[in-house]
């Protein structure tokens, strides 16, 4: 009979774990020196019953909804601020003032006009459905004021054609507001009635599908009847708030009304009086204010006037006919102004911020003390010690004589060294002399060009020449730099080493040290640096959270004093611009540096280089700055880009005022014709000085002998010099070989190395360097208007929409 044979599933068990027990000795000599726990470091989790966690649940829900609905009851009511809508059409065939006239219905409430230069608003007061709105509207193609006034607007009204939806300037604008980020919105269509009966049903379920690509999931609203406007409040009433991060934790401001009174000293600058609703936080007079467009100032009082736009208007009974009643509307209530007005708060000098933007750097800092007797007698005879040099002399020579015996080289370090630097100022010297010959051969030459008839001569009258060159200058750089990335020629008329002088080689650019405190430039000590920049921005947003607001709460109509402002705030204010104004948190008027992660717009392809000026728009801010582009790693050392790459997402590095993230940000270029084109958007990543950038240099040679491990590489460097100050520096090859300088050969440049494998003779040689670069200090808070949008303009960039 055969024998049972266990197959492979046959169980396994655990062996017996034999020896010895652990005893309380051993425990107690493994334990030595640790302490018992005192307190729990983590919270205990209790687990609760599924009755408990329903109830949680709902208890949650419940608090969600009545926040929600605490948060819509508050906008627009009598104690709360009137709800902002900002209403921009999106086609140049949308009537804007048909809009507000079927807006401004007098059967729903009372209507209260304002109009500063073009920008028309109007106050609408229904106590009926105990609502107050204030529609806004900015200039057709002014994009820095849609781009501002949706800052602080409530909602956005957008109002579409009816056969298009939007145009290619309506397309520029939702592009730059969505990557500002959109507060809550409302898509209303005008001109939907003037069609025929047979159409509209059609018509509206294209512009539906249409839509989808922009706003997926939104209803189509109707703005053609005093009827439909009516269903349009109640639904601009009942929406649910969408928070931008930026501003829920600033008190920000939409000035109604304002006032200038020039100094006594100056007339240029004064006190400017800004009267509006405070929104956001509540709002402290002992905080710097920022006024878009135009820079930090500071408050000195904060008055409560009466409230000029009531939902309720105040009755008041006539003495003499007492059934006779009087309203008192806002033009009444500017009368009965100065009675009402009431000081909420004054400016403490001791609590105040400070205007104080850059550190005022002491050129003494750092510097040694004057050395005593002591210090001075040992140096010089530390100095008698090392001058002291063995030569060769004949027998009998004194001392004295010793010291006339040249060298063998017979020259002295001192001589040298002068000649070099009198060889090299001569050099530069040549150096300005050829560019000047080249730049008055290139004065001299001139091209013309005929055109074929009379079409043509007219268009080359509009083409720029000189833009035109250096447009295609940066094409053909550009192009270079993503064939060869970094590789530059070695000059052959300055030596590598005076070149390169400033740069080093690393062993790996990952993983060799280098310090962010060294060698840093003059500006590094204008800024502020935080110590620990994170915990500093926890901390001032736990503050807001949990510390009891001082100063005028929101929803209240106030005055702001503001001191030292320049007259050209107002002149700006009454061409029509709106003046908005926002609280600063600790620290945000300090210069420091900014890093943004931004991504190229693909609307625009021309090449964008590197410390070029550009216009920002960080958060609430508006400023022209010239930044570095480097790439988005972990890493402790970020390679420096010389181009804005359309592929992927790049870190962008500016000198700019504190602003604590989350912050938008967008980049424009204002072109040669003034118009501002969008070239890339992002968010706000760090205020990070230590972020180090890297600007690598590739220096590229090719074999000229190979052998089995060693070749002659020639072309790197021109003479024998710069060969032994560049060897420590390790080689490597465009196939993936790597070696080093061995010794130099002749005095041309050539060079003996060694690598780790056999060359191809196709393969080039490369070394490279690298050194730290920091952005230019060219910040400036005042931005030019740009040129209104123009369609032909910008038709090329952006597609319009298709409705097939």
């Amino acid at each position: 009979m055969a024998a049972h044979r266990s197959g492979p599933l046959k169980q396994q068990n655990k062996p017996h774990k034999g020896g010895r027990h652990r005893g309380r000795g051993s425990a107690q000599r493994d334990g030595k020196g640790r302490l018992a726990l005192k307190t729990l470091s983590k919270k205990v989790r209790k687990d609760l019953s599924k009755v408990d966690q329903r109830h949680r649940a709902s208890q949650l829900r419940k608090q969600k909804k009545e926040a929600v609905l605490a948060e819509k009851r508050q906008l627009g009511s009598k104690d709360g601020p009137p709800h902002q809508v900002l209403v921009v059409p999106l086609h140049n065939r949308i009537s804007l003032p048909e809009a507000f006239r079927l807006l401004q219905d007098r059967d729903t409430g009372t209507v209260h006009l304002n109009e500063w230069g073009s920008t028309h608003s109007f106050m609408l007061l229904c106590p009926r459905l105990k609502h107050r709105w204030f529609f806004t509207s900015a200039r057709p193609g002014d994009l820095h004021t849609v781009l501002d006034m949706a800052k602080v607007a409530d909602n956005i009204l957008f109002l579409l054609d009816p056969l298009e939806g939007w145009d290619s300037t309506g397309d520029y604008c939702l592009s730059c507001l969505f990557a500002q980020g959109l507060p809550t919105y409302t898509l209303a269509v005008q001109g939907v009635s003037g069609l025929p009966l047979k159409k509209q049903t059609d018509v509206r379920k294209k512009l539906s599908k249409a839509v989808e690509k922009r706003f997926p999931d939104d209803k189509l609203l109707l703005l053609d009847t005093q009827q439909e406007a009516g269903m349009l409040l109640r639904q601009l009433a009942n929406q649910k708030q969408r928070h931008l991060a930026f501003r829920d934790r600033h008190a920000y401001l939409f000035a109604h009304a304002v006032d200038f009174v020039p100094s006594e000293e100056n007339n240029l600058l004064g006190t400017l009086k800004i009267s509006g609703y405070v929104r956001g936080q509540a709002l402290n007079v002992n905080n710097l204010l920022h006024i878009v467009g135009h820079g930090d100032f500071q408050m000195k009082q904060i008055d409560a006037p009466m409230d000029p736009f009531p939902l309720n208007p105040r009755v008041i009974k006539s003495p003499k006919d007492p059934g006779m009643a009087m309203e008192i509307c806002a033009t009444d209530a500017v009368v009965d102004m100065e009675e009402d007005l009431k000081v909420l708060m004054k400016a403490d000098p001791e609590r105040q911020e400070s205007l104080q933007t850059e550190v005022i750097p002491d050129p003494m800092e750092g510097e040694q003390t004057w050395p005593t007797e002591e210090e001075l007698s040992e140096a010089n005879d530390l100095l008698k010690e090392t001058s002291k040099v063995v030569k060769k002399v004949p027998k009998g020579t004194s001392s004295y004589q010793a010291e006339w015996i040249l060298d063998e080289d017979g020259e002295s370090g001192g001589e040298g060294d002068e000649y070099d630097d009198i060889e090299r100022e001569d050099f530069m010297e040549e150096e300005s002399q050829d560019e000047g010959s080249e730049k008055e051969e290139e004065e001299e030459c001139e091209t013309m060009t005929i055109g074929e008839s009379v079409h043509d001569d007219l268009y080359d009258e509009k083409v720029d020449e000189e833009a035109e060159g250096k447009m295609l200058e940066k094409h053909k750089q550009e192009r270079l730099e993503e064939m060869f990335p970094d590789e530059v020629d070695t000059p052959r008329d300055v030596a590598a080493r005076i070149r390169f002088q400033k740069y080093r080689g690393l062993k790996s650019f990952r993983t060799s040290p280098w310090d962010p405190k060294e060698n840093l430039p003059q500006d590094y000590a204008r800024i502020f640096q935080f110590q620990n920049f994170i915990n500093t921005r926890r901390r001032i947003f736990k503050e807001i959270e949990e510390k009891e607001a001082e100063g005028a709460e929101v929803g209240w109509y106030v005055t702001l004093h503001v001191s030292e402002v320049p007259v050209s705030v107002v002149e700006h204010f009454k061409r029509g611009a709106p003046l908005i104004a926002f609280s600063l948190l600790p620290h945000e008027q300090k210069m420091s540096v900014l890093n943004m992660v931004v991504s190229r717009h693909a609307g625009n392809t021309e090449p964008v280089k590197a410390k070029e000026e550009l216009i920002f728009h960080c958060g609430f801010r508006r400023f022209r700055a010239s930044p570095l582009f480097s790439q988005h790693t972990a890493a402790d050392k970020h390679k420096f880009q010389r181009f804005l790459t359309a592929d992927l997402a790049l870190v962008v590095t500016v000198y700019a005022p504190i602003t604590f993230p989350p912050a938008s940000v967008l980049l424009f270029k204002q072109n040669s014709n003034g118009m501002h084109s969008l070239i890339a958007t992002g968010y706000l990543l760090s205020v990070d000085p230590d972020r180090m950038v890297i600007k690598r240099v590739v220096l590229s040679g090719h074999p000229f002998k190979i052998f089995t491990k060693m070749a002659v590489v020639r072309y790197m460097f021109f003479n024998r010099e710069d060969v032994l100050w560049f060897k420590p520096v390790e080689l490597r090859t465009k196939w993936g070989r790597r070696g080093h300088i061995k010794e130099p050969l002749g005095t041309h440049g050539h060079m003996k190395c060694s690598f780790d494998g056999k060359l191809k003779s196709q393969d080039t040689v490369l070394m490279n360097l690298y050194k730290r670069v920091f952005p230019k200090w060219t910040y400036d808070p005042y931005v030019p208007e740009p040129v209104p949008w123009v369609k032909s303009e910008i038709s090329s960039t952006v597609p319009e929409m298709d409705m097939e």
